[in-house]
């Protein structure tokens, strides 16, 4: 692309990532000359940040919800008259929905525009001067690589198989096997987390990437990838002992810590007293607001409405497209377990007059609080109180990527020292009182995982890094009844559909198509 872009863009109250970037092709700006000043660095940079905030926000089928859909904690739902692509995925079955071969496509070219802004970016940053702060540089070419590692790491998790690309090209390249595609995760990571400031997370404008984020997006990165992969380090770049290591200096110098009261982490949980986007737990966050409209500007959070009941509101909780809840997953909490009201709506545990059953596909009387659409108390949508006219593209809650709670069970799964501590701070702020230890072994942590981080589009990962054998039988279901349209049916799940596809998901098929066949399906679809 000849012609670049010139970023005009603004920092709400939500900080830079939240901002809404417009993008207008001018033909005086080229690749050569408008990457010459601080100025113009800057704004490439935001540029990715919103390749980023686009590409998981409002682009496609949202991937943290499609993730939990995928797990054993969610079933597809949506209404009983839409059509069958949640089910599809749910299903890992594409005879639920066969000319559904393109559901993903617009998230596939959503990540690779925003590797095309950082790749472009990198490309260009020898042409900026610098002014000497080198300090300066460093900090966006770690930046731009954490953004650049995290778009790659959600593309090779989906898909697994998929084009690798560190520089701006319009050849038709074929999918790289996925090791060359960790090793490049790993090496941006490695390079954000040692060229990012040593300064404590509060020093850092919220939104932005930080030392600490990178450092926590390589204990997560080689927890999965050595679990589904079956490897014992990260690509030949990252130890056992580093990322341990890497999780250790989060713990011990980053200034995050848990907050009090579990609750006080998701606005439909807490109301007014949630902590704010900006709490000490939250490592990093995807931004939004609520400014997206239908003339290009798309910085909201598209896929929270998925989580909202069907067509119904009860305050706070605003109406949606009613994926549902398991209600394995609430009787997996023990009833001293504060986190299991905080992390789901029970219908009936409620008290909620829900009157949609009818509306419903696959109700189970059970739904996502922590990302959940909102009203305030006279009944009206958040984002229209804010000022947007439009209350299904315009949700801002963000999108916690990272928790520092996940920092200590990871470290604690990897082997510290002090697992045992960790895994009681965990449990202890669940419990408060009622908190007995446990050993954390294996198999506690991963309980422990489940309870605290369940409808975060974490659960699936977790799943899928023990073994695709375990990942099936604990997501398939054979027995279960659910209410669809109101009139009780049985859900299948099939572990032997899970296993064919590798828990992969589906490459769409204008992609391949495109390539010539150059692309290949992945096994199963």
């Amino acid at each position: 692309m000849k012609n670049t872009y010139l970023y005009i863009f603004c920092l709400s109250l939500f900080s830079l990532g939240s901002c809404s970037l417009e993008t207008e092709p001018l033909v005086n700006l080229t690749d050569t000359n408008f990457y010459k000043t601080t100025d113009d660095a800057y704004a490439a940079l935001v540029g990715c940040y919103d390749g980023l905030q686009v590409a998981t926000g409002a682009s496609g089928l949202g991937v943290p919800v499609i993730s939990e859909v995928m797990s054993d904690d969610c079933f597809g739902g949506t209404g009983a008259s839409d059509g069958y692509n949640y089910a599809l995925i749910d299903e890992f079955d594409k005879s639920r929905s066969p000319a559904d071969v393109d559901l993903l496509n617009n998230n596939w070219i959503a990540y690779y525009r925003a590797i095309y802004r950082c790749n472009l970016f990198l490309l260009n940053m020898d042409q900026i001067d610098w002014k000497g702060d080198t300090a300066l540089r460093n900090m966006y070419e770690s930046e731009t690589k954490f953004i650049r590692a995290y778009v790659y790491f959600e593309m090779v998790r989906l898909w697994g198989n998929i084009p690798l690309l560190t520089a701006p090209s319009t050849d038709n390249i074929p999918q790289a096997a996925p090791e060359e595609v960790y090793k490049v995760i790993a090496e941006d990571l490695v390079f954000a987390a040692d060229n990012l400031p040593n300064a404590v997370y509060s020093s850092v404008p919220n939104g932005r990437v930080t030392k600490w984020a990178a450092k926590s997006l390589l204990g997560r990165v080689y927890l999965y990838y050595t679990g589904y992969y079956g490897k014992t380090d990260l690509a030949g770049v990252v130890t056992k002992a580093q990322a341990l290591k890497h999780l250790e200096d989060v713990i011990a110098s980053s200034g995050h810590g848990l907050v009090d009261d579990f609750s006080t982490l998701w606005p439909a949980a807490s109301v007014d007293k949630y902590a704010g986007e900006s709490n000490k737990e939250f490592i990093f966050s995807i931004k939004y607001t609520y400014t997206s409209d239908y003339n290009g500007n798309t910085d909201g959070n598209a896929w929270l409405v998925m989580f909202g009941m069907r067509e119904f509101s009860s305050y706070p909780y605003a109406h949606g497209w009613g994926v549902t809840v398991n209600s394995q997953l609430w009787d997996a909490y023990n009833a001293n377990d504060t986190r299991r009201v905080a992390t789901v709506i029970g219908i009936d545990e409620e008290s909620i007059k829900f009157d949609k059953i009818n509306s419903q596909r696959e109700y189970t009387g059970y739904y996502n609080k922590k990302y959940c659409p909102m009203i305030d108390k006279d009944g009206k949508e958040l984002p229209m109180v804010l000022g947007s006219p439009f209350w299904d593209i315009s949700q801002f809650q963000d999108y916690v990527v990272l928790r520092y709670s996940d920092v200590l069970l990871m470290a604690a799964e990897l082997g510290s020292g002090s697992a045992q501590s960790y895994f009681d701070e965990v449990r202890r702020r669940a419990y408060k009182a009622n908190f007995t230890s446990l050993a954390p072994t294996q198999e506690n942590i991963m309980k422990e995982r489940h309870l605290e981080f369940a409808l975060e589009g974490i659960r699936y990962w977790d799943l899928l890094r023990q073994g695709i054998d375990k990942a099936s039988l604990t997501i398939a279901a054979s027995s279960t009844t659910l209410l669809s349209g109101g009139v009780a049916g049985t859900k299948t799940i099939s572990a032997a559909k899970i296993q064919e596809t590798k828990g992969l998901s589906q490459i769409p098929n204008t992609q391949i198509t495109l390539s010539g066949n150059v692309l290949k399906q992945n096994a199963g679809w």
